[in-house]
C-alpha cells in the first residue's frame, strides 16, 4: 500500500489534543507498518505564523491553504474549545469546502465539525461532536444527523469525533480500517488507551439541565423528583404537588424541558446512580433501591440503554481515585 498523506487543519485557540490525539496515533502506526506505508501528517494554516494553541503550545503550520493544493489521502479540521459562531473566513471556508475533490477521507474532531457544518458537508449526514455542543451543532446546522452519544461516527468519506481526546479513537478507528485491528491494538497499547471504547459520550455529560425559570412549576417537579428519587413517581402524583390536572402538567413539561416527566424522572435516576457509584462503594442492588430503579437488574438495563455500559463497567471508569 502506498504511503498516506494526512494534513490537518489548525488555526489560533486550537485545543491542543484534537491535534495531538489523532497525530500521535499516525506516529506510532508508523512502528509497525512498512516504510512505503508509512503515515506523512502536515498542519494548515490561514499562515505560516505561529499560533498559540488553547493550553497555551505554540505551532507552526507546515503548509498554507494557497500551497496546501494538492490532494491528500485523510484531511481533518481540529476544533477549539469553544466553537467559532461566526461564518470561518473566505480562504478557509473555500479550502474546506474543495475536501470531497482532494481527499479520500475527511472529517473532523470536536468543534472542527462547525467548520465542516458551514461548508455544507454536513448536509444529509450521520455526525457528531463534543457531547455540549451537539445541541448547537443540531440547531445551526439542521440538515446534519447529530449523534451525540458517539465517540466517532462515519459516513461515507465523513468522520468526525466527539471532544478533545477522541480524537485518539477517530485516529485508531482509521488505523484500524486501513491496516486492520491488530495493528489498531497495537498501537492503542503503546498510547496506553484501549481500542475501542465502551459506551458512548453519555457517560460524561450530564443528562439533567436546570429549567429556564427555577420559581416554576415545572422547577418544583424537578425538585420534588431529585429530593425523593427513591419513591415512585406517576404523572398523578407529580400533578398533585404543584395543584395541576395530569393532562395539563404533561403538556406544559414537554414545552419547557423538551421531554416527557417520566423520561426526566429516569434520567435523575441515572444521575443518582452515577454519582452513588462514583462516590462509594455501596453494592448495586443498594445503589438501585435508593436511586428508585427497584432492583439492580433494572438498573443495569437502563445503563446499558442509556450509557451502552453496565453499572459496573461505569464504577470501574469513573469510580474516585481515593475509593481505591
Amino acid at each position: 500500500m502506498p504511503k498516506q498523506t494526512v494534513a490537518i487543519l489548525v488555526c489560533e485557540g486550537v485545543q491542543a489534543l484534537d491535534l495531538a490525539g489523532p497525530m500521535d496515533v499516525f506516529s506510532e502506526a508508523n512502528t509497525f507498518v512498512s516504510s512505503a506505508d508509512r503515515y506523512e501528517t502536515v498542519l494548515v494554516a490561514a499562515h505560516r505564523n505561529p499560533l498559540r494553541a488553547s493550553n497555551g503550545t505554540r505551532l507552526l503550520a507546515d503548509l498554507t491553504f494557497e500551497e496546501a493544493t494538492g490532494s491528500f489521502d485523510i484531511v481533518l479540521v481540529a476544533g477549539t474549545p469553544t466553537p467559532a459562531e461566526a461564518v470561518p473566513e473566505p480562504r478557509l471556508l473555500k479550502w474546506v469546502q474543495e475536501l470531497p475533490w482532494r481527499s479520500g477521507v475527511y472529517g473532523s474532531i470536536c468543534t472542527g465539525a462547525f467548520v465542516l457544518g458551514h461548508a455544507g458537508l454536513l448536509d444529509d449526514r450521520r455526525v457528531t461532536t463534543h457531547w455540549q455542543d451537539a445541541q448547537a451543532l443540531a440547531d445551526m446546522f439542521p440538515k446534519a444527523k447529530v449523534e451525540p452519544d458517539l465517540i466517532y461516527v462515519r459516513d461515507g468519506p465523513l468522520i468526525t469525533a466527539a471532544g478533545v481526546t477522541a480524537g485518539i479513537d477517530l485516529g485508531l478507528a482509521l488505523v484500524g480500517q486501513r491496516h486492520g485491528p491488530e495493528t489498531a491494538l497495537k498501537v492503542a497499547k503503546r498510547l496506553v488507551v484501549v481500542a475501542q471504547r465502551q459506551g458512548g459520550q453519555s457517560q460524561f455529560s450530564p443528562f439533567l439541565t436546570a429549567p429556564a425559570d427555577p420559581a416554576s412549576p415545572i422547577a418544583r417537579i424537578q425538585d420534588h423528583v431529585m429530593t425523593n428519587i427513591a419513591d415512585r413517581h406517576t404523572l398523578e402524583t407529580l400533578a398533585d404537588v404543584v395543584c395541576m390536572s395530569p393532562r395539563n402538567l404533561a403538556r406544559l413539561f414537554v414545552q419547557a424541558t423538551g421531554t416527557t416527566p417520566h423520561e426526566f424522572i429516569e434520567r435523575a435516576r441515572v444521575d443518582a446512580a452515577r454519582a452513588m457509584l462514583e462516590a462509594s462503594n455501596r453494592p448495586l442492588k443498594v445503589v438501585a433501591f435508593e436511586c428508585g430503579f427497584g432492583s439492580a437488574d433494572r438498573m443495569r438495563i437502563v445503563f446499558g440503554a442509556r450509557l451502552g455500559v453496565t453499572p459496573l463497567q461505569y464504577r470501574a471508569t469513573f469510580r474516585r481515585a481515593e475509593l481505591e
